[in-house]
């Protein structure tokens, strides 16, 4: 994963690192309430040489070496009985010497004759009384066993050169401390979830990626848009940023075969709320926009959502003409002052497959394909039933909707077999909800609906493509056909 890749991630994922970091401080914080503050004060102790061993003839130099060398092993004695036992009697403790030696430590900074005694209590003075304490009483038990029996004066001398002082605040817990390795170690965790759910992430998560698995640009990428459910229909407004992603489409769907050019497609997607149907609606509107003669058939008898998107009544429509209680004319409706025409999907019925799969569905379609330059037909999502393959295998081609982020690798290559076991034609796929690089959302909308269908089970096996020949449209040529509006 490169860097752009993890900054994508970052971006997408953003959510896990601030979680992360919101608990590990909430958690640090917590265990600092709970904590008993502890104060820690030290002195400093001086060894040298008595002036008695100095006084005899290379006797200081003697002394200086002899201090230097035992001076390490004068800080061990500050945990023994000898000199525990002296403090606990000056300060009137009830502790033990052995429960003492956990609060006090001797240290000898190297190339030094210093020893360094460090107290810790949840007392402030009661911290620097015990460093007190213990540096003097250890530089008596010092004096006292370097003294020979014979001998009544020490060859060293230890002098407390630096008292101890109450330290103002506690060592421990130190909320800088604490809160920035809480600080460091959420944001580690959760920019480390972020990066292994994008890694575990088998979603499509681009157009580069679709290309690879579809074996195809897509004909258009749609931008995602908060807007959308309170705009379905931005085709309307040939100004709108967002329009331009169904012009593109438009144009790129009339290049995928110059010389038998695609009359009725249908528009599906591998499952549920991937907008297959609000796409279906922008592209009729925007290919009737360019002068065409449009037919848009709501033949998602499911769930349709097309009429509400137009604002048409569908009590009457194709199933009721499937069923031969209504010809086809009185069924359809023209909408927008006839801008295009539009066969709603009329009473939902017990049995969708078998209609659609009749002979009357095809003849149907093989009228409006005579009498309309598209026809534009909204279908099921492909894994859920039967009916989005059916309809598309009738069609002259299929546009599958593909959702950023949401659409599983593996349910789109389940969708691209569907099309191949009944021979429907695949014209392109469209990469919806993609995150837009822009703050004005640009070239596309996002949508949001749900289904009642019940999974399906596919059957897996190598998909193999039957394409157009014809090479595959870009994008470059939307500004050449808008050029004309």
């Amino acid at each position: 994963m490169d860097l752009s890749h993890v900054l994508y991630a970052l971006r997408r994922r953003w959510y896990f690192p601030v979680v992360a970091v919101v608990l590990s401080l909430l958690l640090a914080a917590g265990w600092m309430a709970l904590q008993t503050p502890m104060y820690r004060a030290t002195s400093q102790v001086f060894v040298s040489a008595s002036q008695a061993s100095s006084a005899e003839a290379g006797g200081a130099v003697q002394a200086d070496v002899f201090a230097q060398n035992r001076v390490a092993t004068y800080a061990q004695l500050v945990s023994s009985p000898e000199v525990l036992e002296p403090v606990i009697s000056d300060l009137g403790l009830t502790a033990t010497p052995r429960d003492l030696a956990g609060q006090i430590t001797a240290v000898n900074p190297p190339q030094t004759v210093l020893l360094e005694v460090t107290a810790t209590d949840a007392s402030s003075a009661q911290a620097a009384a015990l460093a007190n304490a213990a540096g003097q009483r250890l530089a008596d038990a010092i004096e006292t066993l370097e003294t020979a029996d014979d001998s009544d004066t020490a060859p060293i001398k230890v002098t407390v050169t630096k008292p101890a002082v109450p330290p103002g605040s506690p060592y421990s817990p130190n909320p800088t401390t604490t809160l920035g390795l809480a600080l460091l170690l959420g944001l580690g965790i959760g920019v480390g979830i972020a990066l292994l759910r994008e890694q575990l992430d088998t979603t499509v998560k681009g157009s580069d990626q679709l290309t690879d698995l579809a074996g195809a640009a897509p004909l258009g990428v749609i931008a995602y848009d908060p807007d959308a459910e309170r705009e379905p229909l931005p085709a309307l407004d040939q100004q709108a940023l967002r329009s331009e992603s169904f012009r593109t489409i438009r144009t790129n769907l009339q290049y995928t075969d110059v010389d038998n050019p695609p009359k009725v497609v249908a528009i599906t997607s591998s499952v549920p709320s991937e907008g297959k149907s609000t796409a279906a609606c922008n592209l009729a509107i925007t290919m009737a926009q360019a002068g065409l003669r449009v037919c848009l058939i709501e033949a998602d008898l499911r769930r349709p959502r097309v009429a509400d998107y137009l604002g048409i009544e569908s009590t009457v429509g194709l199933t009721d003409v499937l069923a031969g209680r209504v010809p086809l004319r009185e069924a359809m409706l023209p909408w927008n002052r006839y801008l295009l025409t539009v066969l709603p999907s009329g009473t939902i019925p017990p049995n969708p497959s078998e209609l659609l799969s009749s002979e009357q569905m095809k003849s149907i379609l093989t009228t409006c394909r005579n009498e309309f330059d598209v026809v534009i037909v909204d279908t099921t999502p492909l894994l859920a039933v039967a009916d989005g393959a059916i309809t598309a295998a009738a069609a002259d081609g299929a546009i599958l909707m593909v959702r950023h982020g949401r659409t599983s690798i593996d349910q789109l290559e389940k969708a691209l077999t569907a099309l191949d076991q009944v021979d429907a034609r695949l014209l392109g796929t469209v990469l919806n909800y993609a995150p837009s690089k822009r703050r004005d959302g640009y070239g596309g909308y996002g949508y949001g609906y749900g289904y009642g269908y019940g999974h399906t089970k596919e059957k897996e096996k190598k998909r193999r493509f039957r394409r157009s020949s014809t090479p595959e449209p870009t994008a470059e040529a939307a500004p050449r056909e808008n050029a004309n509006h």
